[in-house]
């Protein structure tokens, strides 16, 4: 027996859109991305929703399913109860381009402003352990959803663009921050442009990360920390007053 799932997906732009329902019959493993994509095939062919390798490894297609962000394509129906609708919405954090696409072009201008890895001047091998190696890579695995800037309330509520960069960039700026052959110095930057002081240890970036990656604990606490020693550590202020160093 097939059975059928209701679903109420947003449909407009920035300026203005409303929830429509649609019905679409359930097969067994489907997921949210494929419920859309049975809407579009056979009832809304003008349905806007971004979509890439359906594996859970490029990130696009983000969307809030009853309220909660996740990738539509990781997402199975059957968690959901038989009979009540589920709702599909773009994410909140951006402006809406159609339906269920969204503008996350404002991540890349962030991305922008963090400096590159920077080797050592004048050294062709790079050596480091594997264990300082293996502190770096969890950072690696983010594929770029922005589910956590969808969630940070600073972004989200506040609307703090100018003055925050998210968590998707506090995790960059950790994995170059730690890799044990970086020169570059991004501390100043972390505390001044990507407005790292106004986290405040909520952990909903974790919470949603589909790669598991602990941004909160191993990304923003440690470079919170950091700040923390450069910025207002008083002994640190004499030792450099004295002595000129940056440390």
């Amino acid at each position: 027996m097939t059975t059928t799932a209701h679903l109420k997906i947003f449909r407009g732009d920035a300026q203005q859109g409303v929830m429509v329902d649609y019905q679409v019959p359930v097969a067994p493993g489907m997921v949210v991305l494929d419920a859309v994509h049975a809407v579009q095939a056979t009832q809304a062919p003008d349905l806007a929703v971004r979509w890439n390798c359906k594996a859970g490894k490029c990130g696009s297609c983000g969307g809030e399913v009853n309220g909660k962000p996740r990738l539509m394509c990781m997402d199975r129906m059957d968690k959901y109860p038989a009979g009540e609708p589920i709702t599909i919405r773009p994410l909140k954090t951006f402006p809406v381009i159609k339906d269920l696409a969204t503008d996350v072009s404002w991540n890349y201008s962030v991305n922008k402003s963090v400096p590159a890895f920077q080797p050592p001047p004048g050294q062709d091998e790079l050596n480091f352990s594997q264990a300082e190696a293996d502190r770096v890579q969890e950072f690696r695995k983010c594929i770029e959803c922005f589910l956590c800037q969808n969630v940070c309330h600073v972004l989200r509520e506040h609307e703090k663009y100018d003055d925050f960069g998210g968590p998707r960039f506090f995790v960059r700026v950790a994995g170059l921050e730690m890799h044990p052959q970086d020169q570059a110095d991004r501390t100043g930057l972390v505390k001044d442009d990507l407005g790292l002081g106004y986290c405040n240890i909520t952990k909903c970036c974790t919470e949603v990360c589909p790669e598991s990656i602990a941004i909160t604990d191993n990304a923003i606490i440690p470079l919170k920390e950091r700040v923390a020693d450069r910025f207002y550590d008083p002994l640190r202020a004499l030792w450099r007053l004295l002595f000129g160093s940056k440390s």
